[in-house]
């Protein structure tokens, strides 16, 4: 059977934060930015089926696409991380600076990519700003608006939506990484992976590395967002409520419900048989 029970999931996750925790600065960075490109061109496929159908659970259906790209070839992506790093680091196999300094790196370079796809799709679809024809145009500007702006109108009820849109956002990206390594076939980690970030982008969670690619393109597009509005009220609560939403309905519950539980109830075997498990590039996202 092609399937793996939830305590060897578990173990998988207590792994793959291992080794990214061991991971150089290069890799780090260049696997981080090719992930934040890759959630840019999810975004725009995703606005693209929604302006052409004027369904927006079109959007929905196509935007996981891009996440699982990233999962099948193991690439960097922070919001991820927020749930499988502190996994290791909970087993003791991860310390905290070098859980901080993967953080700090992955995020960084997730910013970077959705900043060069920003200026490329700008690039793109508007001929290096000479046309403004597009109809996709109008439909990012208005979701960038709606991001920061929309919020900052609302005062401190808008910064906690936000953050609460981010928790709800991330408890399904960080559930997709996870279902992601229930099965060793492709075919299966592609609809694991489907399902959760389907539910997220169909609701309107907040993720943040969505968020540094079409906050920005919004603003080369023409959208009334300063740099001060799109971190204010977007970037800074939403990031942190990624981090508590990985925190408290992924890592936490799940470590300790089929890790700790199975460690009380084995204390010698446990501590015999730390996971020394082959983890494929796919458990890396």
């Amino acid at each position: 059977m092609d399937y793996k029970k939830p305590a060897e999931v578990i173990a998988l996750m207590i792994q793959s934060g291992t080794e990214k925790g061991k991971l150089s600065t290069a890799d780090l960075l260049i696997r981080g930015g090719l992930s934040g490109m890759l959630l840019g061109i999810g975004t725009t496929l995703a606005v693209t089926g929604t302006v052409q159908t004027g369904i927006s659970l079109a959007g929905a259906l196509l935007f996981p696409i891009c996440f699982v790209a990233v999962v099948l070839m193991g690439l960097e992506l922070v919001t991820g991380s927020f749930a499988l790093l502190p996994v290791a680091y909970f087993h003791k196999n991860l310390s905290m600076p070098a859980l901080l300094r993967n953080l700090a790196l992955v995020y960084a370079a997730n910013l970077l990519g959705a900043l060069v796809y920003a200026f490329l799709f700008w690039a793109s679809v508007t001929n290096f700003g000479q046309a403004h024809a597009s109809p996709l145009i109008p439909a990012i500007i208005k979701i960038a608006e709606a991001k920061t702006t929309g919020y900052g109108q609302l005062g401190g009820i808008g910064v906690a939506t936000a953050l609460t849109k981010g928790m709800l956002c991330n408890w399904m990206v960080t559930m997709g990484v996870v279902l992601a390594l229930t099965t060793s076939s492709t075919t299966g980690k592609i609809l694991a992976a489907w399902i959760p970030i389907f539910m997220f982008f169909a609701q309107g969670f907040e993720h943040a590395v969505v968020n540094m690619f079409v906050i920005p393109e919004g603003m080369l597009l023409g959208a009334k967002v300063s740099i001060g509005d799109w971190w204010i009220y977007n970037q800074l609560p939403v990031t942190l409520g990624n981090i508590v939403g990985a925190l408290l309905f992924t890592a936490l519950p799940l470590y300790f419900t089929y890790h700790r539980q199975k460690e009380k109830a084995h204390p010698a075997r446990e501590s015999m048989n730390r996971p020394e498990i082959d983890v494929d590039a796919t458990v890396m996202a």
